[in-house]
């Protein structure tokens, strides 16, 4: 196991296409795979009828929750007595999650440390199926059996800011990589509470001060948002220990609010910090803008350039105007940034999402809305797409370029 690496949480993961007849496997009650003996690096040699415990998830890019269920797998060599062949098998029992399997889904099967499995449905060709094959590296789809990774320590399973995020949505817990140095300075400056997410944004980047936004705009938002990830849970995680230290006595009511709030914090969290450390790397590179400014219908943009003065100002030319829209994930949101701003006909759209599909990645250049991502998530996306995508610095340089010429 290397901490911060994939290992520290799989020893081992297979994965496959579903084919139609083993879709039909899911949805019937014989639910027993034959030829998976690639899955003997996972499981080892069956020893009589190994049952382990299990978490069945199904994903897809429509529904905002999973569909996940508990259970177990059973894994046993149908030709245990036999003297010179073996003929291992995997046992599933029903669960919503396997009534939810189609043809061409992703099927994906990790060990866990602690013996237990998960095991991820995620629809074919969505975005999450692209992302968690893309978290687990596994492109080999050509034969019909599971391939299969054991070793889960390399540069690509290196734990990061994107990868942290595939993981919560399959239901991994991180273990954080706490800043123990900088939480007796956040509890001093902000005593024993949260400060809001712009104070917070702007202590994150205090603590990298070796980052300019001037030299490499991709790699600033990037150390920023992984930094304030980091600070984030090194604070929540001692304030959530001291509320549960005092409890909640009998007061139902008071947990489930606080509950509540934990993971209501968590989630809009990440999409304000990251327009908050947009501001601060278009004022370090003096690039003017107008945040949230109002356009048709009440419409609030994330950023309007050169601002949302001259946006109302008839005789400012309409190509002179740039709108970036900012979503730190995407799913069927972005279509939300189309009707922001009427003036402007080609969009930008901000986001931290990896491994888009291509249909959505299609329909976006359809609707003549222009992707931007920092550079190093754009290897997450398919060579064609990678050709079509921007970075942050080319966002930049173009928005520059219209400045001068005013």
């Amino acid at each position: 196991m290397k901490a911060g690496h994939l290992s520290q949480y799989f020893t081992g993961v297979a994965a496959k296409r579903l084919s139609a007849v083993e879709a039909d496997l899911f949805c019937s009650h014989q639910h027993e795979f034959n030829g998976v003996e690639a899955l003997m690096h996972i499981f080892g040699v069956a020893h009589g009828k190994q049952k382990f415990p299990a978490k069945f998830i199904y994903l897809n890019d429509h529904d905002s929750d999973p569909v996940v269920s508990d259970g177990f797998l059973t894994w046993y060599d149908a030709r245990e007595n036999h003297p010179t062949r073996t003929e291992h098998r995997l046992y599933f029992p029903t669960t919503t999650v396997s009534d939810c399997a189609a043809e061409g889904d992703l099927l994906v099967i990790g060990k866990r440390p602690d013996n237990s499995i998960l095991v991820v449905i995620a629809e074919g060709d969505s975005t999450i199926a692209n992302q968690i094959q893309w978290l687990f590296g596994i492109s080999d789809f050509a034969h019909p059996g599971f391939s299969v990774r054991e070793e889960l320590e390399t540069e690509q399973d290196r734990i990061a800011f994107a990868s942290r995020l595939i993981l919560e949505n399959i239901g991994v817990t991180i273990e954080e990589p706490t800043e123990e140095t900088y939480l007796d300075t956040m509890l001093k400056k902000f005593g024993n509470a949260f400060p809001s997410t712009l104070q917070f944004s702007e202590y994150a980047r205090s603590t990298l001060t070796d980052v300019d936004a001037r030299d490499d705009q991709d790699a600033a938002i990037m150390a920023w948002m992984e930094r304030e990830e980091i600070l984030f849970r090194t604070l929540e995680k001692h304030l959530i220990a001291d509320r549960l230290v005092k409890g909640f006595g009998h007061d139902v009511d008071d947990f489930i609010q606080f509950s509540l709030s934990v993971q209501n914090r968590r989630k809009s969290r990440v999409g304000y910090a990251l327009e908050n450390h947009l501001q601060a790397m278009f004022d370090a590179c003096n690039i003017r803008y107008t945040r949230q400014g109002v356009t048709e219908q009440k419409s609030k943009p994330d950023f309007i350039f050169p601002g949302v003065k001259e946006y109302h100002d008839s005789d400012f030319p309409s190509l002179q105007l740039t709108m970036l829209g900012v979503k730190s994930s995407c799913k069927d949101r972005w279509r939300q940034v189309l009707a922001e701003a009427n003036r402007i006909e080609q969009k930008h759209l901000l986001t931290l999402e990896t491994s888009i599909s291509t249909n959505q990645t299609e329909e976006m250049k359809s609707k003549m809305l222009q992707l931007v991502l920092p550079q190093s998530l754009h290897r997450t996306y398919t060579e064609n797409q990678r050709i079509w995508l921007i970075d942050i610095k080319a966002f930049i340089n173009l928005v520059r370029e219209k400045q001068e010429k005013k």
